[in-house]
């Protein structure tokens, strides 16, 4: 009886992912850029904000669709796209 698997990953680091809070916060706070200081954006949420003040909120659709598309995108597609690949945008 073998015992050994060739797809450990019992022993693997967990990877974090973000999806579900980043997802969540674009859509119902994402004016105030909370998703992007989530997913380690830092300069871009600052852009979020400046952006909202601006155009007095009606820039907020933006998070909104980012916030969609978050949520749409398999767990794996978005740790590699906005985690690993770190793509600030859309």
């Amino acid at each position: 009886m073998e015992t050994n698997q060739t797809n450990e990953t019992w022993n693997q680091p967990k990877q974090e992912n973000k999806k579900i809070v980043a997802g969540i916060c674009a859509i119902l706070i994402g004016g105030i850029g909370v998703h992007k200081f989530i997913l380690g954006y830092s300069k871009e949420g600052i852009i979020q904000i400046i952006l909202s003040v601006v155009s007095c909120g009606l820039l907020g659709i933006i998070p909104f669709i980012e916030g969609i598309i978050y949520l749409t995108k398999s767990d794996e597609d978005f740790y590699n796209t906005y985690q690993v690949g770190k793509r600030p945008w859309f």
